[in-house]
């Protein structure tokens, strides 16, 4: 065989070599890739397939929800206090506003920044330019007319929200004790606040599977909505109009800073009507100061002054330093006590009995009676009578008042206690202490909610006392008292005024505070009422001059729009006889 074909021999012994190597190698690289392929599934699918169901539930699975109105609020007649509206919030998708260029049609971009109230430049700067942002709101709480307008408008990237929008209808009459929610109907004041759980309810929940077009395809889940409850109050709408009526006028009239009623059925312990003045408007609250917020009535706390006469008197009756006959020589207009002076305003009233001593507010008289009992009895009727304590309401910023407990008072602190010093009280306390002596000195706590029978109460005086007190409170209306212009025409009526002068630092400053406390009618009591008027500016500021005037004027319709037979011509309560009752 020649070289050549020797070479060309050994060529194709070779070839086969190379291919088989080749094929080798591309074997090799596709079961590489192979295994490669087949660990990573079975990683993904065995040892992690969380993440691949996490992916596939965030393309398919979908959440709608209904939406529910929160509850209403009613007075003990049905009224509405506060209800919901639907409304619709408009808000925009960043993304598909800049993708579909809508800001560049700019003839359609004003008319929706015209429809928002706002100017194109605004808007703009609302949506902002950056791409990743998919939600932002526009507008909350658009009026429906608003609505339609820019429905019409069709811009692409802006859409609509169902929501709801809180109305009061009662506005700045209510408005301390209902208070307000914000944008997102959550209770921010008052009622609202302290019931947000039970009036707000859950809104109902459905899980779905989409396919790609958006279309449902399976429902994994339903949660049906619970409606919210709606809240009956136990007051009155007639009666808060009234006293919320009355006492705005008297603020004006007499230049007060503020001033607040509160009326309390007697016998079942609901508040029938709570108004402050000055007030506010709960449906436009903008430019409002915040501290007109405040619902005065609970929170707001002053020295009673003579409205708290009542409870030293009760207290040496109970303990029996004193008698419905006892009288107490109050000449020659003041008593040095514990190297301070004690007087009565006006002149020397000489002697009195209890009921005098009620009608003249003599200072001197009840510091004798106080005097003449261990401190430790006085103060505990005090705290009996609900005072340094909660009144069972539970609304949100509600005060307790300031009433010590320390063992140890000066001669001269506990005269001063007598006469409505060294203490502090609200005007739901004085309420509930003078219903406490109008529902025969049975003590109940206080409540905002509608109650057929009220809450159980508790003895803290005997019946014949509370009903002699309710005599001697009468007096004071009549001619001769400090209150004459707190009668009612054609019905009985009592209470007790005061006026104290505002504690500074230092001492006390020349500002005061005027207040009336009473009940009515006083032959079978049906309604507790005290009127307190802070800082009046006039040249009139006792009690009697300006805070009962308020009452009888409230007094005369509450009567009235409560059918209470006139009973000015009837018996009179009691006899001033006998002692305190069995138990």
């Amino acid at each position: 065989m020649s070289r050549a074909a020797q070479k060309t021999h050994a060529k194709r012994n070779q070839a086969p070599g190379i291919v088989g190597w080749r094929f080798v190698f591309v074997m090799l690289a596709l079961s590489t890739v192979f295994v490669v392929l087949v660990a990573r599934a079975a990683y993904l699918q065995v040892l992690e397939p969380e993440m691949l169901v996490t992916q596939g539930d965030l393309r398919s699975l979908r959440v709608t929800s209904n939406s529910v109105l929160r509850g209403m609020i009613l007075d003990r007649h049905g009224e509405e206090l506060a209800v919901s509206v639907p409304v619709q919030a408009i808000w925009a998708d960043p993304k598909v506003v800049l993708e579909r260029g809508s800001q560049q049609d700019i003839r359609r971009w004003e008319a929706l920044a015209e429809g928002l109230n706002m100017t194109a430049e605004q808007l703009n700067s609302r949506i902002g330019n950056d791409s990743r942002r998919r939600f932002v709101y526009l507008q909350r709480q658009v009026s429906p007319a608003a609505v339609d307008y820019i429905r019409r408008l069709n811009v692409p990237g802006v859409y609509f929200r169902q929501e709801s929008r809180r109305f009061y209808p009662a506005g700045e009459v209510t408005a301390h004790l209902i208070g307000f929610t914000d944008i997102d109907d959550v209770g921010v004041e008052g009622i609202e606040r302290r019931y947000n759980t039970l009036l707000t309810g859950t809104a109902g929940r459905t899980l779905v599977r989409r396919d790609a077009k958006g279309r449902d395809i399976e429902v994994l889940e339903r949660e049906d909505a619970q409606p919210p409850r709606n809240l009956q109050l136990s007051i009155d709408q007639r009666l808060q109009s009234v006293a919320y009526r009355e006492l705005k006028k008297a603020v004006l009239t007499y230049g007060a800073t503020s001033g607040s009623v509160v009326i309390v059925d007697v016998h079942s312990g609901e508040v029938l009507a709570m108004a402050n003045s000055p007030s506010y408007n709960p449906n436009n609250r903008r430019n409002t100061p915040v501290h007109h917020f405040r619902n005065r009535a609970i929170t707001d706390m002053f020295e009673p002054g003579s409205t708290i006469k009542p409870l030293p008197i009760l207290a040496a009756l109970e303990f029996g330093s004193a008698d419905l006959n006892t009288v107490i020589d109050t000449a020659p207009g003041m008593l040095r006590v514990g190297g301070s002076w004690v007087r009565d305003v006006g002149s020397n009233n000489g002697k009195l009995d209890l009921t005098g001593i009620m009608q003249k507010s003599s200072n001197i008289g009840v510091t004798r009676l106080a005097l003449s009992m261990p401190h430790q009895h006085l103060l505990d009727l005090y705290f009996s009578m609900g005072l340094g304590v909660d009144t069972g309401l539970n609304l949100t910023g509600e005060s307790s008042g300031m009433l010590s407990h320390r063992s140890r008072w000066s001669e001269h602190e506990l005269a001063s206690l007598s006469f409505g010093y060294n203490l502090s009280v609200t005007a739901v306390q004085l309420a509930r202490m003078y219903a406490t002596i109008g529902n025969g000195g049975i003590l109940r706590p206080l409540t905002i909610l509608k109650s057929e029978q009220g809450l159980p109460g508790e003895r803290v005086l005997s019946e014949s006392y509370a009903q002699a007190m309710l005599e001697m409170m009468e007096a004071v209306v009549e001619p001769g008292g400090t209150a004459t212009r707190g009668r009612v025409d054609g019905y009985r009526v009592g209470g007790k005024t005061g006026t104290t002068r505002k504690a500074v630092a230092g001492g006390y400053g020349d500002d005061y505070v005027a207040s009336f406390a009473g009940v009515a009618p006083i032959s079978n009591p049906r309604f507790a009422t005290v009127v307190v008027l802070n800082e009046p500016a006039s040249d009139y500021y006792h009690g009697g001059e300006i805070a009962a005037p308020v009452f009888a004027n409230i007094m005369n319709s509450v009567l009235r729009l409560k059918n209470i037979t006139p009973d000015a011509e009837g018996v009179r309560i009691s006899k001033r006889q006998g002692g305190p009752d069995a138990g």
